[in-house]
C-alpha cells in the first residue's frame, strides 16, 4: 500500500541554506502527514513511535544521520530516520532534531485515543525526521516532495552556463566529499552560483549521484532561470542561489572559530568593565577633592 502526504508549507526563505544565523537550521520548511491512522487500543504503536524518536534523538549527538526500527510486531512496529544537514556541528544537529518529536505530534496530530498517523515527516532547514509504520511501502527515492523557487530570474545570459557547470560540481562532489557519518553532502559554488546537494545515509555513492542529478533537472524544469530554487525529493534535496555581485562569505563557523570569537567577546567586555570602573575611580577621586577644596574655602 502506498502511502498518501499531504503536505503544508508552513515556512521558508530563500536562500536558506546559504546565509543563515546561528538558529535558522531550526526553522520549519515543510511537513507531510500520511492520510491513514492507526488504530491504537493498547497503546503499543504510541509508546514504540516514542521510543523511536527517543533514540532518534540520541543519536543525532553523535551523528548525522540513524535509521531506526522500534518495535518487533509488524503491525505495530515503526520505522524511522533522522539526517542533519552536513555542514552542522554535533551539538546543532542534536538542537535541530530535538525539536522535531513535538513538532510531528502538534502537525500531524495523533494519540493513543484517535491514533497517530502510519507515517509522516517533519523536515526544518538544517535536519529532519520521517517515519513509516512497518510493512508499508516507500515511495520512489527520487518522488518529489517539495519544492519552492525564487521569484525573479538572474537577468544574466550566462547563468544557465553557470548554473549547469555547479550543478555538475555537487553532483560530482556528493560522490566523493565528505559524508558527515551518512550520506553524500557537498556545498560549493562556481562563479555567481551557490548550490548544495545532499542524500540520505542510506543511498550509497552512485545513487546519492543519480538522486541529486534527479533533483537538479527537477530544479531547472520546475523553477527555469529563477535565481533559486529548492528541490526536496524521498531521498535526497539540492538548493541553488544566484547573487549577482559574487557569493558572500558562506561557510559555517568551525569549532575553534566560534571559540577564538567567544573569547574575543569576552575578553572585549572585561575590557569593557575595567575602563568603565577606572572612569569612576576617576570621578569618584576628583569628587572628593573638589569636596575636600570647597572645605577649605568654607573655612575662611
Amino acid at each position: 500500500m502506498k502511502l498518501t502526504y499531504q503536505f503544508f508549507i508552513f515556512w521558508f526563505f530563500l536562500p536558506f541554506f546559504a546565509i543563515s544565523g546561528d538558529d535558522d537550521y531550526k526553522n520549519l520548511i515543510f511537513k507531510g502527514c500520511a492520510n491513514q491512522k492507526s488504530p491504537d487500543p493498547t497503546g503499543v504503536f504510541s509508546q514504540n513511535l516514542k521510543n523511536l524518536f527517543t533514540s532518534l534523538v540520541s543519536q543525532s549527538s553523535q551523528s548525522s544521520f540513524a535509521s531506526v526500527t522500534s518495535g518487533t510486531d509488524n503491525t505495530t512496529a515503526v520505522i524511522g530516520v533522522f539526517q542533519c544537514r552536513g555542514d552542522l556541528q554535533n551539538a546543532q544537529c542534536y538542537d535541530c532534531v530535538s525539536k522535531i518529536p513535538k513538532l510531528v505530534s502538534k502537525l500531524c496530530g495523533g494519540g493513543r485515543d484517535d491514533g497517530n498517523v502510519v507515517a509522516a515527516r517533519v523536515h526544518l532547514a538544517g535536519c529532519y525526521i520521517r517515519y513509516e509504520s512497518s510493512g508499508f511501502r516507500q515511495t520512489s527515492g527520487t518522488e518529489m516532495l517539495f519544492r519552492v523557487c525564487g521569484k525573479k530570474d538572474s537577468n544574466d545570459p550566462g547563468f544557465v552556463g553557470k548554473r549547469e557547470t555547479a550543478f555538475g560540481m555537487a553532483e560530482n562532489g556528493v560522490k566523493t566529499g565528505s559524508s558527515g557519518g551518512g550520506g553524500g553532502f557537498y556545498a560549493g559554488q562556481y562563479e555567481s552560483v551557490y548550490v548544495l546537494g545532499q542524500c540520505e545515509g542510506s543511498l550509497g555513492n552512485s545513487d546519492c549521484g543519480e538522486c541529486v542529478k534527479d533533483g537538479f533537472e527537477k530544479a531547472k524544469s520546475e523553477c527555469g532561470e529563477s535565481n533559486s530554487g529548492q528541490v526536496y525529493l524521498q531521498k535526497c534535496f539540492v538548493s541553488y542561489s544566484y547573487y549577482s555581485h559574487g557569493v558572500p562569505n558562506i561557510q559555517p563557523l568551525s569549532g575553534g572559530e566560534k571559540r577564538q570569537h567567544t573569547e574575543r567577546t569576552i575578553a572585549l567586555a572585561v575590557g569593557g568593565v575595567f575602563v568603565l570602573g577606572f572612569v569612576i575611580v576617576c570621578l569618584l577621586v576628583l569628587r572628593s577633592a573638589m569636596k575636600k577644596k570647597s572645605n577649605k574655602y568654607d573655612a575662611y
